[in-house]
């Protein structure tokens, strides 16, 4: 019985030497997006999968992604994403990308979560 107590012990230790390592890591851009749970199982599917973006919110006004940041412009997976769904890129403003497919206009919002991801806000408009 000693033995199970020691395993548990050791489990409990490392499980919060863990969570400490995502603290220090993210630090404060962990809470920047309110609950960061999706956020966090969309850094892992990042991680541990070949995909370059991530769905983490759907909703009926709009979609968000998180892409990985990889040092050269973080954007341009934006434009890929967007070309494959017809969007032609027309300009940057800011933060803000501007795409046009058969007279209509649709901007995408990026902002950096942490130096390592971006997050991209896309309008329901630009899905149909």
């Amino acid at each position: 019985m000693n033995w199970l107590k020691n395993i548990m012990i050791t489990i409990i230790i490392s499980l919060t030497i863990a969570f400490g390592c995502i603290v220090l890591v993210f630090g404060s851009a962990l809470f920047q997006e309110g609950n960061p749970v999706p956020l966090l199982i969309s850094i892992v599917k990042l991680k541990i999968t070949d995909t370059d973006y991530v769905q983490f919110l759907n909703t009926e006004k709009k979609s968000q992604y998180l892409s990985s940041n990889t040092g050269h412009n973080p954007l341009n997976k934006v434009k890929e994403v967007m070309k494959a769904k017809g969007w032609a890129f027309e300009e940057q403003i800011g933060s803000g990308l501007i795409f046009l497919k058969e007279e209509k206009e649709a901007i995408v919002l990026t902002r950096q979560y942490s130096k390592y991801f971006v997050i991209w806000d896309v309008s329901k408009s630009v899905n149909r």
